[in-house]
């Protein structure tokens, strides 16, 4: 019982700083301009799928008992973030719309791609289309809002699916065993499969 209470707490953490780091992104991202400007219907999907997808992905690391692959997927997301906006906060590029100087790089598109990145390199790439299609999408949103062009979507998008070759390995069920007996006589090899 105590196991299954500090397995909890962990994966409640790993949520719990997650879902902090894409919901602080979307207040961030919506800019510090005087007069703002009217949010449309892309870019308000574009903000539910930046904490929908990571909350999905993490989530469904955990739902599955990986808390291997949840760890994975917050070193990544860290990595992410704290690259996004280091470069933001360095290099100062104005956003098409004039909102701040916090273009390069999309924080919405490294996020993204960072989550489908992390299903694809751990769970298969069959898996991952569903979510490529939501971060192409998110990509679009902010080109389409005005608040990015196609390098800022470009670059974030590298740097999410970046950071999943420095963390992320390939989720390695037990689902195949490779058996051996013996007696005087004779040796078998076996392989046993389960479904």
């Amino acid at each position: 019982m105590l196991s299954f209470l500090q397995d909890f707490k962990s994966s409640i953490a790993i949520l719990a700083i997650t879902l902090t780091i894409c919901s602080s992104q979307v207040a961030v991202a919506q800019g510090t301009a005087e007069t703002k400007p009217k949010i449309g219907t892309t870019q308000k999907l574009g903000d539910i799928i930046l904490v929908g997808l990571p909350a999905a992905a993490l989530g469904t690391s955990l739902i599955i008992g990986d808390e291997q692959g949840a760890w994975q997927f917050t070193k990544g997301l860290l990595l992410t973030t704290g690259i996004t906006y280091g470069l933001k906060y360095s290099i100062n590029k104005t956003r098409p719309d004039y909102s701040n100087d916090n273009a390069f790089p999309s924080g919405h598109t490294s996020t993204v791609f960072h989550s489908a990145g992390y299903i694809h390199r751990r769970y298969g790439f069959k898996y991952s289309v569903p979510a490529y299609v939501l971060a192409g999408f998110t990509a679009a949103s902010r080109i389409d809002s005005k608040k990015h062009d196609i390098l800022d979507v470009t670059a974030g998008a590298i740097i999410g699916l970046g950071s999943n070759l420095l963390f992320t390995t390939p989720y390695q069920r037990e689902h195949i065993m490779l058996t051996y007996s013996s007696n005087k006589n004779m040796h078998a090899i076996g392989l046993l499969y389960k479904f």
